[in-house]
């Protein structure tokens, strides 16, 4: 089983590019803070490439942006690629299956879109509770 969640924000803005038979695949880095602290007192963070193919690509290209907070649910792929000085180079990617947009939802008008409010919800009304009558602890069966 390959499977992986994060939950992280994103370290640029998403790359949205269209392949020769025309599917859309995004791309973008995710900074996922790590749970504890390192031996300073302050939390590491590890660094993911993100890639998310079709409709979730191109609506996460529309809706994110650089600094947003996403959660992400896909799967590890190792891949490699000879890099410009020859030698052998490694590539880990996270295949988005999911992706979760957590926060302001932004505009998507491009460059310098800006979050728009969130709308406000009433405040639920509080449940009343059942007035609870006294138990003899004689009664009870145990």
């Amino acid at each position: 089983m390959n499977k992986v969640i994060l939950l992280g924000n994103l370290t640029r803005d998403p790359e949205l590019q269209t392949t020769n038979s025309g599917k859309s695949v995004c791309r973008f880095g995710l900074a996922v803070q790590r749970r504890f602290a390192n031996s300073d007192g302050e939390r590491d963070a590890d660094f993911f490439n993100i890639t998310v193919w079709g409709v979730p690509g191109e609506n996460a290209h529309k809706y994110l942006k650089k600094g947003s907070k996403c959660g992400v649910s896909g799967r590890i792929q190792i891949g490699t690629y000879d890099a410009a000085d020859g030698s052998k180079r490694t590539s880990v990617d996270i295949i988005a299956d999911e992706i979760e947009f957590v926060g302001p939802r932004n505009t998507g008008d491009g460059e310098g879109a800006t979050y728009q409010q969130q709308e406000s919800r009433p405040a639920p009304k509080a449940k009343q509770t059942a007035e609870l009558e006294e138990i003899d602890d004689e009664s009870l069966p145990f």
